[in-house]
């Protein structure tokens, strides 16, 4: 048997083929991004999903692709720590980017872009990755995220920045607190995944006019971050991947569209194109 893996910060997405490449489970855990979680707590995580300890023992090869891999040590971090698991298993771990632009190869060269709990961006020919840009994470980079999307949605909140409609209903949805909030950022595990889940409440409004601004000041900071440096930038199709690129699309394609750019498909979850590309040509 063989597992494909998609991590996020928020949320793991796994698929285990069968013998004959056809798929036996789908099942998710946490997200295990190295920069965020500590290591001692993914053994135990996968642990806690029964199904993936029923078949454990009978899968010899796990393709794990994960947000905040892009690093040596990281990739190390995790290929450990899955190896106390499926202690049977070849592990082969790479940086969610790559999982992404398999997703949204659709047989030409094109610029893909994950925007999920975090952001990043890539050109992808068919056979190369292409980066030229950093991944800075939710502090200081992650622009158009759902961690900077909550970050701003938070920090106007306190600021008091918000029309009095959303602020007396975010008051009421949360009740949140100074204190909460800095303990949640400052000083609990997965700080960029507790600013995304305020998403739900930007979504649930997405068209309220302040929303749309705001969204939309997000997006175009991610488009001139992060795409416009590729020199492809103008002439290749932009592919999306992930919740937040699929949740505020409309909003994206508006903006995109005021900087002569060109939004091809979105993707919430790339699990299926992914499976379907290893099944085509890795495996």
């Amino acid at each position: 048997m063989v597992a494909i893996v998609d991590s996020g910060s928020t949320k793991s997405d796994w698929v285990i083929l069968d013998d004959f490449k056809k798929v036996f489970l789908k099942t998710e855990t946490i997200g295990f991004n190295p920069n965020f979680i500590n290591r001692e707590l993914i053994t135990p995580e996968i642990q806690k999903n029964s199904n993936l300890m029923l078949v454990k023992n009978s899968i010899t090869k796990v393709f794990f692709y994960g947000s905040g891999c892009g690093v040596e040590k990281n990739c190390e971090t995790i290929e450990a720590e899955l190896k106390k698991v499926f202690d049977k298993a070849e592990i082969i771990v790479k940086e969610d980017l790559m999982a992404a632009a398999y997703a949204a190869y659709k047989g030409k060269p094109a610029i893909v872009c994950i925007l999920g709990t975090g952001s990043n961006s890539c050109y992808f020919d068919g056979e190369n990755l292409k980066i030229e840009l950093p991944s800075l994470g939710f502090l200081i980079g992650d622009e158009g995220s759902g961690s900077a999307i909550g970050k701003q949605l938070v920090r106007r909140y306190f600021m008091k920045k918000l029309p009095a409609d959303l602020h007396n209903e975010f008051e009421t949805d949360y009740k949140l607190t100074i204190e909460d909030a800095l303990k949640h950022m400052y000083h609990a595990p997965r700080p960029n995944a507790y600013l995304a889940d305020f998403n739900k409440f930007v979504v649930e409004r997405k068209d309220h006019p302040y929303f749309v601004n705001m969204v939309s000041e997000e997006m175009k900071s991610f488009f001139e971050y992060q795409v416009m440096p590729y020199q492809e930038a103008h002439n290749a199709e932009i592919n999306f991947i992930g919740s937040i690129a699929y949740y505020y699309e409309n909003i994206l394609r508006s903006v995109a569209e005021d900087l002569n750019l060109n939004v091809g498909h979105v993707v919430q979850k790339p699990i299926e194109s992914l499976v379907d590309y290893h099944i085509k040509y890795i495996l």
